[in-house]
């Protein structure tokens, strides 16, 4: 096991690392940038190092600087949550070149799912069923409307380097093909400093379906069941829920035992989620993400299973602490993203936290780095925090979401509390029944009744 990890990474991930790490008698370093100098995450971990100004290049994107961290503090490894370098391979080369571990899988596989088009050939290759469209980038117009042509419109066009919904743009016709293929250029070279664009089967309705995946490194590999995450606004995620209400026992099954096969045959070490679009009862892959995902909570609340304990364990060779047999589901988990927000207009809302009180009682916990008088920043992403709430049922959950969402309170700044108080309300909601379109149609219609 190590002795000390290095937590390159803030806010509630960092803080969520940090009680994985401590409840397995491991030491804690934590890097901050001079934005960050009161975060809690700072405040308990055993010791600190400030790596740069509040730009995140400057700072937790510096790999110089964390590096020297590492060095300073004595860290023999490295835990990168979520976002920043979590999916950096270049990171994790340079890690292993100075013989600090790199608490994710190997650069290898990083690379090759970090690339959509040689993901998505690597996942059919692996017997993961996937999105029709083009076999790699397409190069010129001619080509790309061939394909389209082929697979039939609607397409979507994507950026092989994409994420987030940069670089995507949705084709309905021919005639809305070449500027679908220049705008969406455009965006992924801005973005990603990769222009190469690919495209995909433009599907109607879909749910968003991913898989929890975990691999030892060495050909053995787990399901950890699926998660709903298709109440999406503008790609990102706002409530993710497992199980998904969508699928019955033998669907879940099937695309949990075709993940976990995969990741044996590729040799997969560590977490991972492998994404699908989901419709008329058929799976669609679309990427893999090759790290710890925000809402894994809500695979720990139905398993019992501590995500990043299991991550630990493989980093420094032990090995997973379950075999698929040993994996139980228990219940239906809920999990809301709550920002720093207006709620209506979604403009960020950084400042001070006047007063704070987190929501208790059973099923009910709250992944958050806030407190009363810490100043949310302006320089990353809004998250203040993550309500996950667990029941025996999925009514259950959704009453108990009801009563925490009534206890929990941010005041100082504006939040998306709002949002989520008037979803668990509604019928669509409550019945399940919703696709990745649905929150931003709701929102819409929301705003022209405003």
């Amino acid at each position: 096991m190590f002795n000390k990890v290095l937590i390159a990474n803030r806010g509630e991930i960092a803080l969520r690392v940090l009680r994985a790490c401590k409840e397995l008698g491991i030491a804690t370093v934590a890097v901050h940038s001079t934005a960050d100098n009161a975060a809690m995450h700072v405040r308990l971990a055993d010791e600190s190092v400030c790596i740069g100004p509040p730009p995140a290049r400057d700072s937790y994107l510096n790999i110089p600087q964390i590096l020297a961290a590492c060095e300073i503090s004595g860290a023999d490894a490295v835990h990168p949550g979520y976002g920043f370098l979590s999916e950096n391979a270049r990171f994790a080369d340079i890690l292993e070149a100075h013989n600090i571990a790199f608490i994710g899988p190997t650069a290898e596989h990083i690379r090759v799912m970090g690339d959509k088009i040689e993901a998505k050939r690597t996942a059919k290759a692996l017997g993961i069923p996937v999105v029709p469209g083009s076999a790699g980038a397409v190069t010129d117009d001619a080509e790309a409307m061939r394909v389209a042509t082929e697979i039939g419109f609607p397409v979507l066009v994507k950026a092989s380097a994409g994420g987030g919904g940069r670089g995507m743009k949705v084709a309905h016709t021919p005639a809305d093909l070449s500027l679908a293929l220049s705008t969406a250029r455009a965006e992924a070279g801005a973005a990603f400093g990769d222009d190469a664009v690919y495209l995909e089967k433009y599907l109607g309705k879909p749910r968003h379906i991913e898989v929890q995946v975990f691999g030892d490194g060495m050909g053995k590999a787990v399901h950890l069941g699926e998660r709903d995450c298709s109440l999406q606004r503008r790609h990102q995620k706002v409530w993710e829920e497992a199980r998904s209400p969508a699928l019955d026992d033998a669907q879940r099954q099937r695309i949990g035992e075709i993940c976990a096969n995969a990741m044996a045959k590729m040799k997969y070490r560590g977490a991972g989620t492998i994404e699908f679009l989901y419709e008329n009862g058929e799976f669609y892959f679309i990427e893999m993400n090759t790290r710890l995902q925000v809402e894994h909570p809500v695979t720990e609340a139905i398993t019992g299973l501590d995500l990043v304990h299991e991550q630990i364990r493989v980093a420094a060779g032990l090995g997973l602490s379950v075999t698929q047999d040993d994996v139980k589901f228990n219940g239906h988990a809920i999990e809301c993203r709550i920002n720093a927000e207006d709620p209506r207009t979604f403009a960020p809302s950084p400042g001070q936290i006047s007063y704070y009180h987190a929501p208790g009682g059973l099923g009910v916990r709250v992944d958050s780095g806030v407190y009363q008088g810490y100043t949310i920043p302006p320089f990353y992403d809004s998250l203040i925090g993550k309500l996950i709430v667990h029941g025996r049922t999925r009514n259950e959950c959704l009453m108990r979401l009801r009563r925490a969402l009534d206890e929990i309170i941010v005041d100082g700044v504006k939040t998306t509390l709002p949002l989520f108080q008037d979803l668990v309300e509604n019928p669509d909601i409550q019945a399940g029944n919703y696709d990745i379109h649905w929150l931003e149609q709701y929102l819409a219609a929301a705003a022209k009744a405003a």
